[in-house]
């Protein structure tokens, strides 16, 4: 049996932690930047989790993830 591909796109822009929880990074931090407060996008910064409901979605394009 030949070996699972994983979506390379989702390859790039998630990772699955030790603890199993998948860390993903913020959205709307690309353009339009100056009509947002700069606590808006000090908080867009950094990574959080992907929520409970897309972690499923995420694990299936990602195989080999642990």
């Amino acid at each position: 049996m030949p070996k699972m591909k994983s979506k390379k796109s989702a390859a790039k822009r998630f990772k699955v932690r030790s603890g199993g929880s998948i860390k993903r990074s913020q959205a709307y931090m690309r353009h339009i930047l100056t009509k947002k407060s700069t606590k808006r996008k000090r908080h867009l910064r950094g990574t959080t989790n992907v929520h409970d409901s897309n972690a499923r979605a995420v694990r299936a394009m990602l195989p080999y993830s642990g």
